[in-house]
């Protein structure tokens, strides 16, 4: 009989085993995170557009996106311990490309190849931790596992803002080098888990290859929207291709004896309502957190790692208020949480869109504050309420497409931001570029963009109103 945490619980690997695995995921969310505080600078030292330098992020959020379940699924066969150091090795030679890109075009291909490396590491991350504590431990170990995710970012604003002011944008993907040479020659030597292999691959190659062609489509669909002419062929070609792809994938999955995407999971009312409310949340956030480093330090004249300092103000409102929302959730149990929480966010963006217009950092700095006691009161009830829809043997199913659904939110902020921005530039100042735009202009400009996230958490709301969440027995 397979008894792993039984052989590790006599003696401390578990804990190397921990504090590799913490370190693989802190800097694979931090380089979600800080590559936002850095995209002003990125973008005037490639002297591109916004809508041009955002693929640095969207790269790597799709890329992130697309392959989470497929990892997941290779490391039946590989096993999760060579899959996680070879992703953190290839991740930490990403990285290193990244620094020393010359143009945006190889900025974007090694930021594709970071994410391919934090993808493989990510995917499997819970899983190597699960199977390396004991039974009565593994609860407090996934609790370090998210707290991780907490911290990443919480630092992500800071360390971007202190790296960009003091060494330039390079450096934060240098810094990931000595990490990484570190953190894969500990998991060469402690990495050591015994876990069963599936003997045969049962991949859904053909699932994941429709799948990444329409999430790739659908971004570049979203930013061609912002070229001088949309209709053109080559729009055309890749309407086409996010049409017959995703088609592809929705027939292929029902088709599929073991597929990457279970559809008839999204048949459950009490599933699909909170995981949509998940995507409207993190595509409104990551408007916001595109948008808000040009913000402030265009129109605010503000330097990197101040922008960085005010953008912490959010996680750490939510690391102090997220637990104490989630112990609410546990001890005094009430369904509505997660709608307060929206209502709270709306609010909080019609704030900082006002203050924008009137260019008060005391007054959105107070909004981000709002923002983040709004964001603690929904995302540990709503997180909650995705993972008791479905039975208790489909956990890590549902873990895996809350992890899909929270990236293709971000990636779909991003797009949205990074179209909006050029549209109305154009439409109210006669430029299209962020770095030439005046500051009454960008800034109203990036105020609606504000007020449309307030509209996306209204529909969040709705759909939440809509759901009746389902509490399974501990």
């Amino acid at each position: 009989m397979y008894n792993a945490p039984e052989n590790l619980k006599r003696h401390t690997h578990k804990y190397l085993v921990l504090v590799i695995v913490l370190i693989g995921v802190l800097m694979s969310v931090l380089d979600g995170i800080v590559v936002n505080i850095a995209l002003p600078t990125i973008t005037a030292d490639f002297k591109v557009d916004v809508a041009s330098s955002q693929w640095a992020i969207t790269a790597y959020l799709v890329t992130m996106t697309s392959l989470l379940l497929f990892f997941a699924r290779i490391s039946e066969k590989t096993g999760k311990t060579i899959l996680f150091t070879l992703g953190f090795a290839l991740f930490t030679f990403g990285s290193f490309a990244c620094g020393l890109s010359r143009t945006l075009t190889q900025l974007i291909v090694f930021r594709v190849l970071q994410a391919l490396g934090g993808a493989m590491v990510f995917s499997i991350s819970g899983a190597i931790l699960f199977l390396a504590f004991p039974p009565e431990e593994r609860g407090r170990a996934m609790g370090y596992l998210g707290s991780t995710v907490a911290v990443g970012s919480i630092l992500g604003p800071v360390l971007g803002g202190v790296l960009v002011d003091t060494l330039g944008w390079r450096y934060i993907f240098f810094i990931n080098l000595p990490i990484g040479v570190i953190v894969v020659s500990l998991a060469l030597i402690f990495l050591r888990i015994p876990e069963q292999k599936s003997p045969k691959m049962q991949m859904d190659w053909a699932g994941a290859g429709f799948l990444a062609v329409s999430l790739v489509s659908l971004m570049l669909l979203l930013s061609f929207t912002s070229a001088p002419v949309f209709l053109t062929a080559r729009t055309a070609a890749v309407a086409v291709c996010f049409i017959a792809s995703l088609t592809g994938f929705i027939l292929r999955e029902r088709k599929a004896d073991r597929p990457l995407l279970d559809l008839r999971l999204f048949k459950v009312r009490e599933f699909i309502l909170p995981l949509g409310a998940m995507l409207f949340y993190f595509t409104g956030n990551f408007m916001m957190n595109v948008i808000g480093p040009f913000y402030f330090e265009r129109v605010m004249g503000m330097r990197p790692l101040q922008v960085g300092l005010v953008f912490l103000i959010v996680p750490a409102v939510m690391a102090v208020l997220s637990p104490v929302s989630g112990l609410l959730y546990d001890k005094r149990y009430w369904p509505h949480y997660a709608i307060l929480g929206m209502a709270v966010m709306c609010a909080a963006y019609i704030g900082l869109g006002l203050f924008a217009r009137q260019s008060s950092l005391p007054g959105m700095a107070f909004a981000l504050g709002v923002f983040g006691c709004g964001s603690a009161l929904f995302q540990s009830p709503n997180t909650t309420d995705v993972m008791n829809a479905l039975p208790r043997e489909k956990t890590a199913v549902a873990s895996s497409i809350s992890s899909m659904v929270r990236n293709l939110g971000m990636s779909l902020g991003v797009a949205f931001a990074t179209l909006l921005i050029p549209l109305q530039l154009k439409l109210n100042g006669g430029v299209s570029t962020v770095l030439s735009a005046e500051r009454d202009v960008l800034g109203a400009a990036i105020a609606n963009i504000l007020f449309l996230s307030a509209l996306v958490s209204l529909a969040a709301a709705v759909l939440l109103v809509r759901n009746k969440p389902i509490r399974r027995p501990v």
